[in-house]
C-alpha cells in the first residue's frame, strides 16, 4: 500500500508501539471502506480476514526516523509458506487503491494524533475492540511459547495467559494464532 515517516520529537510514547497506531488506522480504513468485512487485528502487526493474512506492517527505525510500510492484499495475495492469506476483493470488497490510500492516510493522522496527545494508552483501547476476542489460543513463534491472548499491557505489550494461569508480558516477537484442540483429536 505504502509507506510513511513519522519524526519522533520529545515526549511521544515509545516508539514501538507505532505498530499498534497503523494497526488501528487501518482496521478503521477497512472498517469504514469495506463494513461487510470483519477484520481483526493480531499483535504485533497483521490484519487478519476469516483468520487469514490480509494486511501487514513492517517499521524500520533510524535516528528519531520511524518508517512503516503498510502492505493490504486488495486484490491479490502472496502464497506464504507459513500461513493462509487473503484479499478484500475476495470477500467481496473491489476497493480502489488510491481510495484505499487516502483513507488510510487519513485514519493514520488521526490515530498519530491520538498517540501523540492521549498516548499509549487511548491507542490500546482503540486497538483491542479491533483485535481476535480474549482467550484466543496463541503462539509465541520464537520462544515457542503457548498460551491465550489476555489482552494488552498498558505499554503495548501482548498479554498471554499459561495454562497454569499465570500470565506472561511479551514485548516483541511472532505470534500465531493455533486453532483450538478439538475434543477426539
Amino acid at each position: 500500500m505504502g509507506s510513511t515517516v513519522v519524526h519522533l520529537t520529545i515526549g511521544d510514547p515509545s516508539a514501538a508501539t507505532l505498530a499498534l497506531v497503523a494497526g488501528v488506522a487501518l482496521a478503521k480504513t477497512v472498517a469504514a471502506l469495506a463494513p461487510e468485512i470483519e477484520a481483526q487485528l493480531k499483535w504485533p502487526n497483521d490484519l487478519l480476514v476469516d483468520g487469514k493474512k490480509c494486511a501487514g506492517i513492517l517499521m524500520e527505525r533510524t535516528g528519531n526516523a520511524v518508517v512503516i510500510g503498510i502492505g493490504v492484499n486488495l486484490i491479490a495475495a502472496p502464497e506464504l509458506p507459513d500461513r493462509p492469506t487473503a484479499t478484500l476483493a475476495g470477500k467481496g470488497a473491489a476497493i480502489d487503491r488510491d481510495h484505499f490510500a487516502n483513507a488510510l492516510g487519513i485514519a493514520m493522522i488521526d490515530a498519530l494524533w491520538t498517540w501523540r496527545q492521549e498516548g499509549v494508552a487511548s491507542i490500546v483501547r482503540a486497538w483491542l475492540p479491533q483485535a481476535h476476542p480474549l482467550g484466543t489460543p496463541l503462539r509465541v513463534s520464537e520462544q515457542g511459547i503457548d498460551g491465550y491472548f489476555d489482552g494488552l499491557a498498558e505499554d503495548g505489550a501482548l498479554r498471554l495467559r499459561r495454562d497454569g494461569g499465570e500470565t506472561m508480558v511479551i514485548h516483541a516477537g511472532d505470534v500465531e494464532l493455533r486453532r483450538p484442540v478439538e475434543e477426539g483429536n
